[in-house]
């Protein structure tokens, strides 16, 4: 099977490992405008070969790991050069604005629009790790209009390396993405961005910060050049997840500035449970299929 990888990244490079480990007989092309992230790739034996966009002719799966402000561009241009029986796969974090780019284009029974809920902050050739997409999610938007052969394929694809699968409509998928995902990144950012600001003294940053500093603020890491598109694409839920959350956090400071710590302490233990929702979705590690978004 002749796998084109357009964006070897962490999602990029992360799937190659997997596809191979669980695959025989596959060759992975790579294609990213990246030159030096072309050679590591190599190097690293993400790819077998570079490739150019003339060659996706030859393709049988096409995998995008791309910004999602250049998938709206690539997507459809990927959609014009394969062959009829090839199975082109984005993994974007916004499906609403990438799914009616296509809606029209005569190929687009070829494409299936998923996200899969892996990831790190880092970015690059050098992040790929096997397994990163092992027991993760991976939500598929619009099944229907993809060709059901290509469906099965992607299908066998995604239970080999281990995912778990979720159905959505797009425009569910946006929203909700925004509040577990998108809200999570820029409250990172933000956190980050005010300590570095009234914390002057590097050195103190590093000595004081604990682990819970360390991993709320991990996020803020993340490439920008990947996260501003998606905020931009997502603007309308992000803006709606920002208000609830700075209402709350309005309320918060508000009950500190009374001295109300009696309801303080009722707020954070009625979040608690957030612990309970996070432990039983961690058991639950078993493929599955479920078959809507709510």
């Amino acid at each position: 099977m002749k796998v084109f990888v357009i964006g070897i990244g962490l999602i990029g490079g992360s799937f190659t490992l997997d596809l191979k480990s669980v695959m025989e007989n596959v060759e992975v092309y790579g294609i990213d405008e990246n030159e030096e992230h072309l050679a590591k790739a190599l190097e690293l034996g993400l790819i077998d070969k570079k490739a150019q966009f003339e060659e996706l002719i030859k393709a049988d799966l096409v995998y995008m790991a791309i910004p999602v402000d250049t998938s709206l561009n690539v997507l459809p241009r990927v959609l014009d050069i394969v062959k009829e029986d090839c199975m082109v796969i984005d993994a974007g974090s916004t499906k609403e604005e990438i799914c009616k780019i296509v809606a029209e284009h005569p190929k687009r029974r070829n494409y299936l629009s998923a996200h899969p809920i892996a990831g790190t902050e880092f970015s690059g050739p050098t992040a790929a790790v096997r397994g990163l997409f092992k027991n993760k999610t991976n939500i598929i938007c619009e099944v229907e209009k993809t060709a059901f052969k290509l469906q099965e394929r992607a299908l066998e694809i995604f239970k080999a390396i281990g995912m778990r699968i979720r159905y959505m409509d797009p425009s569910s998928h946006d929203r909700h993405i925004a509040y577990v995902s998108h809200l999570s990144h820029i409250s990172s950012f933000m956190l980050g961005k005010t300590v570095l600001e009234k914390e002057k003294n590097e050195r103190d940053i590093f000595d004081l910060a604990g682990s819970g500093f360390a991993s709320t603020v991990r996020l803020a890491k993340s490439s920008p050049a990947m996260w501003t598109p998606i905020f931009r694409q997502n603007k309308k839920n992000v803006m709606e997840t920002l208000d609830e959350y700075i209402l709350n956090l309005k309320h918060f400071r508000k009950l500190i500035d009374e001295d109300n710590f009696e309801e303080i302490f009722s707020e954070m233990e009625r979040t608690n449970h957030i612990r309970e929702v996070l432990n039983g979705i961690n058991k639950n590690e078993e493929f599955k299929i479920v078959e809507n978004g709510k």
